[in-house]
Order: C-alpha cells, then structure tokens, then sequence
C-alpha cells in the first residue's frame, strides 16, 4: 500500500534553533545501478528517540548504513553535529561518538560474552569498568553468562549483547537495526524497556523497526520511508494515530 507524500513541519524537532546531533541532507545511495536512497534528508536531535519506518526493501538499513559510514552515498550529506562526516570510514566514525547496532546481531559467535563487550569498546585505550558495570546494570543475564560462548546465547540474549556491546563504544548516537527481530512478544517487551531506559541515561537513538507500534511509542519523532524516499514526517504520537500508517504498518482495514 501507497503513501501520499506527506513531510510538514512537524517533521522537525522543536528546538529548531539547535543544530541536530545528525543531519542526513538529500542523500543518494546505490547498490551498483540500483538507487536505494533517492534524497532522503532527516534529522535526529540530542536526546531524541526517532523512527524509521517502513516496509521491506524501502531503504531504512541502507539509510543507516549511510549515517555510519557502511556505505558512501553517491551525492548528498551526513553531519554530525553540523560537521560533515560522511566519506569517514565506519571504524573511524565510531570515533565521533556513532555507535550502530546491525540488523540480525552479529555477534563473534566464537567469542564470549566479556570478549564481545571488550570489543566494543575497541577505540578506547583503556575501557572504562564503569562501562561493562553499566551493561551488566542494564542487562543482567549478561553479566550471568559473562564466560558462555556468545554462540550459543538465545536470540533475545545476542540482541542484548549487541547493544551492550554497542555502548562500550560511549555513543552519543545509537543507531539501531530491527532490534525486535525473530524475538518472542516478551522478550521485544523487555528490549524496548531497556532502550526506553539508554535513552533516558542521555543516549540519542534512531531506530529501525518494523514493530510500528513498539517503535512509534517509544520514539518522539518518525519518518516512514518507501522505495527509497521520505513519504512522511511527523511526530510519533501523529504517526501512531494516522489511518494509512495504521493501515500500512500496523494491519488496520480502512474503507
């Protein structure tokens, strides 16, 4: 099902004075002859939860692979806190405070939990303990199962995991790829809580998820993208109640 093409003012934060914690402006992306991303422009302010919906294939994992420097965009820009950023390599742009939580985990299956955690926090030369303790804080099975191999984790527990080991890195900004995926309703029930909990400890997150209603209830702001571009904007609460993004997304039948 279509969307009319909807972006208004809503689309942006309130504090409009603020330069944006990231700002994606007109961004092009290609896989080979492909457009994925035909000028999709966003914004994400300091502190905020904001969505990106969509359905299969619209580009929402090609736009945040963007945002992290997975994949150089063609023409348009990514900045950080009005820097651009984009053409920075993605092992260096963790660097700049982006932390990115890939779609199905990506745990080192081969490796612990504890080796995991220590891994995200690669870029620092000594990792701060205050970090493993608010991750375990966070996530106490975690810190139960410090020694398993993360292979052998459940599905919710590597999803837990890779966030944890996302913020050993101290992001500023969480990026974050269907983190509800092939998860039991409790277990989604139980991340959702959490990252409600990351944000209020003062991490910004973007967030991917095809869970519309989960998304829509945690973030402040949403964006819905199809083939590729921005068809609307608004704020989440206008989004959740909004007959076609009820209709699309959340499996509503309107006459």
């Amino acid at each position: 099902m279509g969307l009319d093409k909807e972006p208004g003012p809503a689309a942006e934060p309130a504090d409009a004075a603020a330069a944006p914690l990231l700002e994606l402006r007109d961004l092009h992306v290609f896989y080979g002859a492909i457009e994925a991303l035909k000028g999709v422009s966003l914004t994400v302010a300091e502190g905020e939860v904001v969505a990106l919906l969509g359905a299969n294939g619209a580009g929402k994992s090609t736009t945040l692979k963007a945002a992290s420097g997975m994949l150089a965009p063609r023409s348009g820009e990514v900045l950080l806190r009005g820097e651009r950023v984009d053409g920075i390599k993605s092992h260096e742009l963790v660097q700049f405070g982006i932390g990115h939580v890939p779609e199905g985990r990506r745990v080192f299956a081969r490796m612990s939990v504890l080796e995991n955690l220590r891994m995200g926090a690669y870029r620092l030369k000594r990792p701060d303990p205050a970090d493993l303790d608010r991750v375990f804080s966070l996530f106490p099975v975690l810190a139960e199962r410090r020694k398993q191999i993360s292979g052998t984790l459940s599905g919710g527990e590597q999803q837990m995991l890779a966030i944890g080991r996302a913020l050993m890195g101290k992001p500023e900004l969480l990026l974050l790829d269907e983190p509800s995926m092939g998860l039991a309703p409790l277990i989604v029930q139980q991340i959702f809580e959490i990252l409600k909990e990351i944000n209020a400890q003062g991490t910004t997150l973007l967030l991917v998820e095809q869970n519309a209603a989960q998304a829509l209830q945690l973030a402040d702001r949403g964006y819905v993208l199809e083939t590729g571009e921005v068809v609307m904007a608004d704020e989440a609460s206008a989004l959740l109640s909004h007959p076609r993004v009820r209709a699309a997304y959340l499996g509503e039948v309107t006459e």
